[in-house]
Formats: C-alpha cells, sequence, structure tokens
C-alpha cells in the first residue's frame, strides 16, 4: 500500500506578502474518496465521550468550527483549518514499534487537533497530550488501511511547528522559516521538546545508549536506517529546495506549483517540473488505474494584520491536472463537496476528478495540456476574485454585519463550485465524445 504525503509551511519572513502560507498533498489509495466536509462549533456536557476510529476519549466543552479532508471511512481528517486559522497536515512514518492493538491514529489526530485548539502552539500541546496519553496503534477495520505512525505541521498566522511521533512518544520542533515533511523522520537532535519518556524508552529498547548525549529522535526511533534514500526522503528534500530556491518570494501559485511538482534530486532545482510522471511531490496512479494518487490537497493563506480573512484553497485528486478552489470558513461550504463514498459516483466531485485523471492517463498528451489550460483560465479567475472576497468580508465582519458576510462568502463558493463541475463534466464528455469518435 501506497505510504506518502507531503506538507509544506513558509512563514512570514519567506513569502511575499509576509503572511503564513501552509501547503498539504494527501496522497492514499488511489480508490479512496475524500470528501471535503464542514463541522460546526459545538459545545459539550462535561462528561461527553468522543468515539474516535477505534476508542473513546473525554470530549472538549467546545469544539471549533473546521473544514477538514476526510477519507470516507475515517473519523479524522488528513488536512484540514479552523476558525482560529490553525492548519494541520499529516505523514505517514515508520517508527520501530510494532503495532498489536488499535489506540488512535494520526488522522483523528490532525482532527483533535483543529476542534481542541486557537493556536499553532495549543494544537501542539492537545495533540502531544493525547499522544502520551493514548498512543498511536494498530489500524483494524475493513477498508485494508495500514498501520502507521505519524509527522505534522502545524502552524497558525504567527507561528509553524514540526511534530514528529513513534507510539507514545514524540519530539517537536519550532520552524523559523521555512520547513517541508514526508515520509522520513527529519527531528534529529534539533528538536525543541521531547516527551517525557522518550530517552528513556529508547534506551529500554535499545535503541540508545547514551543517557548523557542529547537524544537524535530520528535515529532512535525511525524504522529506517539510512533517511537518506527513499521516496519520502526524495519529496522531502525536493519540497525544501524548492522552498529556499523562493525564498522570500513564495505565494500562493508557487505553493500550488510545489504541491504539483514531479522532480526529484535529478531534476533541475531551479525550475518546476510539470511532467505527467509517477515520481515527485504530486503522486499519479498507475497506467491502469491502481496504487495510490494525491487525493486532495490544501492550500492555507493565513492573515495576521486583519487585512482579509483567511483563503483556503482546495483541491480534488491530482493537482497538476485540477483547480485550487478558494474556501472561506466564515461561510458555508457547498455540501456537494461532502459528496462521496466508497462507490463511483457522478455526483459526487472527487470520483469525477478521479474520472478525469483516468483519462488524462490513457489518452494522448495533448489532452493534458487541454486540461491544464482550461483549469488555468479558471484559476486565473479565481485569483482574481478570491482576495477581494477576502477583503469585502472581512469589512462586513468588522461592521458587525456577519449573517451578511456569511450569506456573501456562501454564494461566491457556492458559484465557483458550480462553475468547477460544469467544467469537469464538460471535459468528460469531451473526451468521451472524441474517443468514441476514435
Amino acid at each position: 500500500m501506497l505510504k506518502s504525503c507531503d506538507t509544506v509551511v513558509a512563514l512570514s519572513n519567506a513569502t511575499v506578502d509576509n503572511q503564513v502560507i501552509f501547503g498539504k498533498n494527501s496522497d492514499r489509495p488511489a480508490v479512496e474518496c475524500q470528501p471535503l466536509v464542514l463541522r460546526d462549533r459545538k459545545s459539550h456536557f462535561s462528561d461527553s465521550m468522543t468515539n474516535c476510529q477505534f476508542i473513546q476519549l473525554p470530549e472538549a466543552r467546545t469544539t471549533y468550527r473546521h473544514i477538514g479532508s476526510t477519507p470516507y471511512w475515517c473519523w479524522g481528517d488528513e488536512h484540514g483549518f479552523n476558525e482560529h486559522q490553525v492548519v494541520i497536515g499529516n505523514e505517514g512514518l515508520g517508527s520501530k514499534y510494532e503495532f498489536d492493538s488499535p489506540k488512535l491514529i494520526g488522522m483523528e489526530l490532525v482532527r483533535l487537533g483543529l476542534e481542541r485548539a486557537s493556536t499553532a502552539a495549543e494544537a501542539v500541546e492537545v495533540m502531544t497530550t493525547l499522544i502520551t496519553k493514548y498512543g498511536q496503534g494498530e489500524f483494524s477495520n475493513q477498508a485494508n488501511v495500514r498501520t502507521y505512525d505519524n509527522g505534522y505541521i502545524i502552524a497558525d498566522p504567527r507561528e509553524a511547528y514540526v511534530l514528529e511521533t513513534a507510539g507514545h512518544e514524540w519530539a517537536t520542533k519550532r520552524i523559523d522559516s521555512v520547513a517541508g515533511i514526508s515520509n522520513v523522520y527529519s527531528i534529529e537532535d534539533d528538536w525543541n521538546c521531547l516527551s517525557p519518556t522518550a530517552l528513556e524508552q529508547a534506551i529500554a529498547n535499545n535503541w540508545w545508549m547514551e543517557k548523557a548525549e542529547q537524544l537524535n529522535f530520528a535515529k532512535a526511533y525511525s524504522r529506517q536506517a539510512d533517511r537518506s534514500v527513499g521516496s519520502g526522503a526524495v519529496r522531502r528534500r525536493r519540497s525544501c529546495t524548492l522552498l529556499n530556491q523562493h525564498l522570500g518570494n513564495i505565494d500562493i501559485p508557487t505553493t500550488i506549483a510545489v504541491l504539483s511538482d514531479h522532480g526529484g534530486d535529478d531534476t533541475d532545482k531551479t525550475s518546476f517540473d510539470t511532467a505527467l510522471t509517477q515520481g515527485g511531490i504530486c503522486v499519479h496512479h498507475n497506467q491502469d488505474g491502481t496504487g495510490g494518487n494525491t487525493a486532495a490537497s490544501l492550500v492555507a493563506h493565513l492573515c495576521d494584520d486583519n487585512s482579509r480573512l483567511p483563503v483556503y484553497w482546495c483541491s480534488l485528486y491530482s493537482p497538476c491536472l485540477g483547480v485550487f478552489l478558494p474556501m472561506f470558513i466564515e461561510g458555508e461550504l457547498p455540501s456537494v463537496l461532502a459528496i462521496g463514498s466508497e462507490k463511483p459516483s457522478n455526483e459526487s466531485p472527487w470520483w469525477l476528478f478521479r474520472q478525469l485523471s483516468l483519462k488524462n492517463c490513457s489518452d494522448a498528451i495533448e489532452l493534458i495540456s487541454m486540461v491544464r489550460e482550461r483549469w488555468g483560465t479558471f484559476q486565473k479567475c479565481l485569483f482574481d476574485s478570491a482576495y477581494e472576497m477576502a477583503k469585502v468580508g472581512k469589512e462586513l465582519i468588522n461592521d458587525q454585519r456577519q449573517a451578511e458576510a456569511k450569506q456573501l462568502l456562501t454564494e461566491y463558493m457556492a458559484e465557483n463550485v458550480v462553475l468547477m463541475l460544469k467544467i469537469v463534466r464538460g471535459m468528460l464528455a469531451n473526451t468521451s465524445a472524441s474517443t468514441a469518435r476514435g
């Protein structure tokens, strides 16, 4: 089974407009539908319990409004954002632990962090407290889902952290400019905070020998002895290289280009690789549609100066063959985006983009150019309109006209989704007609 994802972040000192930008590709099995789901803020009784995938834990008194990209079978999220501009994305990691019982899983920790935290630091505290107490365990379900530990980037408009885990153990590192993570441990002896028993457990398991020496978390807990090789290492080097190449000039198109990149160690490090291949940060399924694929992507453009609302750019399936729609958590998410299950459906936007990906992999290269050109035109229109909407929405909210802002943003998102569906269905119809004529 595929085990890959990539998450990046650029802090205010690395971006064009001095605002934090976060990006995430969720790479999953190619037919695992991943809808976009909005969950409202809720208040809970003090004795309420949360029913996660496999275990129960005490509920928080308040869970915050958030939007998550959610595999159809899963309680948790691959990535998401909440009403306080906290954004989180996760990566699968392979630790030395052998899991034999169900506990928490990484996607649940993403959702729990979004539900319970108003800052990135608070999300780190929420997640590490839960990991210490409950740990991570075996995936015990019928969805053929693999077991793994997790790494995360957790960000808000002011700061960001890397969190990497192994069972009940964890390490965190505060990011100072840009960072990219993938399916390889990256926190070594440069951690800022460590779980209470990380050193003790590493020594007890003969994974670390020196009490006096600063624990190298990656070396002690990673199953992979040589962390410089493998797909995760290559993709992490690639994302970090691209971010550093554009340091100080990172914007939304740049971040989308990073998530859409197909380059590796042997690729020109100064330019993005747009060739439709199976390698790179943007993951594609096999020619027959099997294997893994980037199932959903997020680029979050946060805002710390109160000049506009944050804009969350969301894409379904392959980012290099799709479009990033601007989402506003202050409005109501178009309900059609939450449609999707195990079975293919023409009513599900996710499954429509899956169909388009199959067409692009099986047909001529001219089709790929046509699809990218068509989405590119639409994307430019969205770039032009979204930030005006973000400013107007913020002004309305500042004037205590929240209902007007909500209606405006809801209608804007709905119109964009209607047009997106019209475009994708039109391209599918055109390619089917061309195939029939051929």
